[in-house]
């Protein structure tokens, strides 16, 4: 977009034009430069229709340089005479290219006003769009050539605009490189206009090039750990197929590393050398020592503070070691865990011990533990086999605390596989946990335990979505619940479970203190509209059940309403719930998604 800033004083400034508009600025500094100015006041009104108003007001020469006071009066009459063009050159972006533009200048008490009036004529509307391909995915890949046609945004009938336009163009470019065609370009673009039946004819013509395939990763900046770390988390083979997610996955498992600060990942685009292209990864690396710490809070949890201190070099060998805790109004927490770097299939090894004090519902639960965990994450997906022995005991209103060990083998699975980590808008997540413990094998009584729960996104429209999470958990024991841990049994209740009810007060009420229980079951759906990009609103239903005995289980529902922020640090929910079983109104403010 051109235009033009003059200087408070004499020398007129240019900022980057288009090749027709230097002349006629050039002439304006010769005519204009050198003489001694009488600064100019004035205002101006703009009379447009609102679909180029804005853009007139925050665009046009005329209409920004009125905020300042130092325009010379030479200055301002070439302001003036340029406005025509200005205007039209601004809406032509817009898709109107016969527009109708008049500008009156009046003056009263020494300031003066200008009206700028506008009538754009006829939009221009797109009567034709014609996608060709030529190269290597003609022969060898035509979904990723419709891929790319998909991903072109503008559709015959759709209103031309230069940003449009030009915005399409990218995104079908960037959908053919994002797989196999590395070195994909633009051979052919043209905008035909007929202004005068206000039509405009696009064609694009893509040049695929040849098929890249991934070579050897070339790294720097490794110096305070092995270089074989960054290979151990490598997923991507020699000789497959490029592929932007593959490469995006190698950037997500090294940073899933606790070593290193930043990943930056380049491939070379080189359509003459296409076979076994070089990855260039370079990172910082974290200090051997780092201290993190933070304070937030939360409507179930209440204030909270919680840091970490690390070391990554224990041994001398890479070996991170890391002390974290964490405090808040209903929970005391602590762990201390030694780990391996990753092995040569991405695996990591880890000794850990913690401790976790819960005080809620007048219910305390002290759970010890001490284990080993052997863990991995790949693309989507994370995997952990852990042996973890429980040392628990449970304080209630009623005398005599009880106590239950176990020695539990246990497996957990995690894939998500949303459009957006962040703020997903499409997909699923879903996380599933097993185990078992045996009586006589350091556990006082045998049970299996199996958990999981999934969240399912469907969008509805661009600014409509369906949520929907569901929760089950089961303890499976021929004995009483007393006897196996109590931080493996379940409660329900909260912001991120059943809302309208207080943070884990669905349970089993004994005297007044609500204890785990063996099952426990939600579901929720909630219907969000956003009204921008950043701010929505929502309406939810949720249900759920704590108990341990099934043929007893009592429903919970709750109904309520929300808002929702897309915050820079993630999502952001305020809700207001109300429980239809106790009849309870319960605000909650939750930051981030609950898995």
């Amino acid at each position: 977009m051109a235009g033009r800033s003059f200087d408070p004083l004499r020398a007129l400034r240019v900022k980057p034009l288009g090749p027709r508009r230097l002349p006629a600025v050039l002439a304006a500094f010769i005519a204009f430069g050198f003489s001694a100015p009488a600064f100019a006041k004035y205002d101006v009104d703009i009379d447009a229709p609102r679909s180029v108003k804005k853009l007139l007001k925050e665009n046009l020469d005329l209409a920004r340089f009125a905020k300042r006071d130092d325009v010379s009066d030479d200055q301002f009459q070439f302001l003036v005479t340029a406005a025509p063009k200005d205007v039209r050159d601004l809406v032509a972006t817009e898709g109107y290219f016969t527009p109708v533009v008049r500008t009156d200048v009046t003056t009263v008490d020494d300031k003066r006003n200008v009206k700028v009036s506008v009538d754009p004529g006829p939009r221009t509307m797109i009567a034709s769009v014609q996608l060709q391909f030529t190269g290597a995915v003609t022969t060898e890949d035509r979904a990723q050539e419709n891929a790319a046609r998909f991903a072109f945004s503008v559709n015959e009938g759709d209103p031309f605009t230069q940003s449009g336009w030009d915005d399409a163009k990218n995104a079908a470019l960037k959908a053919l490189r994002s797989k196999r065609y590395l070195g994909a370009k633009i051979v052919r673009s043209q905008a035909r206009i007929n202004p005068r039946a206000h039509l405009a004819d696009l064609s694009v013509t893509f040049d695929s090039g040849p098929t890249f395939t991934l070579g050897k990763l070339d790294v720097s900046g490794p110096k305070r750990y092995p270089g074989w770390i960054i290979d151990h988390v490598n997923p991507i083979r020699e000789g497959e197929i490029y592929s932007v997610a593959r490469v995006n996955e190698l950037q997500r498992q090294i940073q899933n590393t606790p070593y290193y600060a930043s990943v930056a990942i380049d491939a070379d685009n080189d359509v003459n050398k296409p076979l076994d292209t070089p990855l260039h990864v370079k990172v910082s690396e974290y200090p051997f020592h780092s201290i993190r710490y933070g304070v937030g809070y939360a409507t179930d949890t209440g204030f909270h503070i919680q840091g970490a201190y690390s070391y990554l070099n224990t041994f001398g060998a890479a070996y991170p070691f890391t002390i974290s805790g964490r405090l808040d109004q209903t929970q005391q927490y602590g762990r201390v865990q030694l780990a391996m770097p990753p092995d040569s299939h991405g695996w990591v090894n880890a000794v850990f011990a913690s401790y976790t004090i819960t005080d809620v519902s007048d219910t305390n639960i002290y759970s010890a533990r001490v284990g080993v965990q052997r863990s991995r994450s790949r693309q989507n997906i994370d995997t952990s086999f852990s042996l973890t022995f429980y040392d628990d005991r449970l304080t209630q209103n009623e005398p005599n605390p009880s106590t239950a060990r176990a020695l539990v083998p246990a497996w957990t699975w995690v894939r998500r596989n949303v459009d957006d980590p962040l703020f997903p808008r499409r997909g699923n997540i879903v996380r599933a946990e097993a185990g078992f413990a045996v009586k006589g094998v350091m556990t006082d009584q045998t049970f299996a335990r199996l958990y999981t729960n999934a969240a399912q996104y469907v969008p509805l429209s661009k600014n409509d979505l369906l949520v929907f999470r569901a929760e089950f958990g089961g303890v499976f024991t021929s004995g009483p619940s007393s006897g196996v841990p109590a931080s493996l049994l379940f409660r329900a209740g909260g912001a991120n479970s059943v809302r309208g009810y207080s943070y884990l007060s669905i349970g089993n009420n004994v005297a007044g203190s609500i204890l785990p229980t063996k099952y426990m079951v939600t579901g929720s759906s909630e219907y969000q509209h956003w009204f921008t990009r950043d701010w929505g609103g929502a309406v939810f239903f949720d249900i759920g059940t704590a108990t341990d005995t099934w043929s007893e289980r009592v429903f919970q529902p709750g109904v309520g309403v929300g808002a929702r922020w897309r915050s820079p640090v993630g999502p952001v929910n305020v809700d207001v719930a109300y429980g239809l079983k106790n009849k309870s109104v319960k605000p909650y403010l939750t930051l981030g998604i609950a898995f």
